[in-house]
């Protein structure tokens, strides 16, 4: 909602309120105005659009998350390099839907920015190994898995890392073709 400065501005005064407070013997307010200043810096280094974006997200709410992303103008002077990140990959799962080589462009914005998780970055990770492996891209695609096996400490996506090494095994594997009559040729 506030600019990144701004934010910031409104902590310091936040900051400067509660040193008068303490100065004028009111502790209670000056407590207040810290913990209001933290808030403010809080919301910096995690963007309230982007949280309840992935609130959204976790109830399968796509069209509210985007409403959400949407409200963001500018991201690159709006937020800062990590939330930058998180809001490409947030888009890049919104759009993976409908459109793949958008989806792509968002999820290779977020790798280079970085996300403050590794299960997160390993789902980007493994978001593009399914990109690269729908355009027959297969030693690309074996690149990332590794890499999302590598970042995904918890074990997390290990299920959906061995269903993806399975759909690349049956997709190098020739087809067998019949003739007349159902029998092999």
């Amino acid at each position: 909602m506030f600019n990144k400065y701004i934010k910031l501005v409104l902590a310091a005064a936040s900051i400067g309120a509660a040193v008068w407070q303490f100065y004028e013997t009111n502790i209670g307010n000056g407590i207040m105005f810290i913990l209001l200043a933290l808030i403010f810096i809080f919301l910096y280094y995690k963007n309230e659009l982007i949280l309840l974006a992935f609130l959204q997200l976790r109830k399968q709410n796509f069209e509210g998350a985007k409403k959400w992303l949407d409200r963001i103008k500018n991201p690159e002077a709006a937020l800062v390099t990590k939330q930058q990140g998180y809001y490409n990959y947030l888009n890049g799962l919104m759009v993976s839907q409908t459109n793949m080589n958008e989806a792509e462009k968002y999820f290779k914005k977020a790798e280079k920015l970085g996300l403050s998780m590794s299960t997160d970055m390993a789902m980007v990770k493994l978001n593009l190994a399914g990109i690269a492996m729908t355009k027959n891209r297969k030693r690309e695609a074996e690149m990332l898995l590794t890499e999302a096996k590598k970042l995904d400490k918890q074990n997390m996506l290990d299920e959906q890392i061995k269903m993806m090494k399975q759909q690349m095994k049956r997709a190098g594997q020739p087809r067998q073709q019949f003739g007349r009559g159902g029998r092999r040729r």
